[in-house]
């Protein structure tokens, strides 16, 4: 079964808007995992708009489930990044006044670079992942980096998917298949909702993970987060 891990980056905005500590970051993280979470999903940013440094700091040894940390591996990340020692880190090439994540990796430009990265994360033993796009070519240069696995960019998904599941499908289903054969992990993330999750799970093979953040938070809002969970795991099943 497709692990569901949980980005509270938004329940993070939600407690920077006011100060103070309503909501609590780590309850809500501890909360999500008693309600069936297989993870935590964490994308510190430089300018501590959502999730805090510190933040990364206490959940590292309260939480029981695989632990991911997101971003740009700039010297502070990597530094943040080999003193928490999560499970699992997602290289993303976001700019530091990105909104949000808008793109993979040209693993091409970036090849030295990441090898570097990536080498000295698997010999802290923490599992490396590089967020990329549906371009063939770019995730067998990325299996070359010696990364445990790619993370489909799955935004070009959620958006065509209203008018075209099958068109919008496809990409990432080759692109899967292709890792696989590379032998890489597959995780995918990016705008997957209760909407979109059911299908491009049913037709993407070899997926290990998603991670939600944004579409779960606001779901939750209406259906409560016990229950909002319950049905993204249904979504993998």
């Amino acid at each position: 079964m497709t692990k569901l891990s949980v980005n509270i980056n938004k329940i993070a905005t939600l407690r920077n808007a006011r100060g103070g500590n309503v909501p609590n970051v780590l309850k809500v993280a501890l909360d999500c995992e008693t309600f069936g979470a297989d993870g935590i999903t964490v994308h510190p940013r430089p300018d501590e708009r959502h999730i805090r440094y510190a933040d990364v700091f206490a959940l590292r040894p309260a939480l029981r489930t695989e632990f991911n940390i997101e971003g740009n591996p700039t010297p502070e990340f990597i530094n943040l990044v080999m003193q928490v020692r999560p499970a699992q880190v997602t290289l993303v090439p976001d700019a530091p006044d990105a909104l949000t994540s808008n793109a993979g990796w040209d693993t091409r430009t970036h090849f030295d670079f990441l090898v570097k990265v990536i080498d000295d994360f698997k010999s802290a033993g923490i599992r490396t992942s590089i967020f990329v796009g549906t371009d063939l070519e770019l995730i067998s240069i990325a299996a070359q980096t010696g990364t445990d696995r790619v993370e489909l960019y799955t935004e070009p998904y959620a958006t065509l998917f209203p008018k075209d599941p099958i068109a919008a499908v496809a990409p990432f289903a080759a692109a899967a298949e292709h890792a696989h054969k590379q032998g890489l992990g597959v995780n995918a993330g990016h705008d997957l909702s209760l909407e979109n999750l059911k299908y491009f799970h049913e037709n993407v093979p070899y997926l290990s993970e998603v991670s939600i953040g944004h579409a779960l938070i606001a779901d939750a809002l209406y259906l409560g987060l016990e229950t909002t969970i319950a049905r993204y795991k249904e979504c993998l099943k």
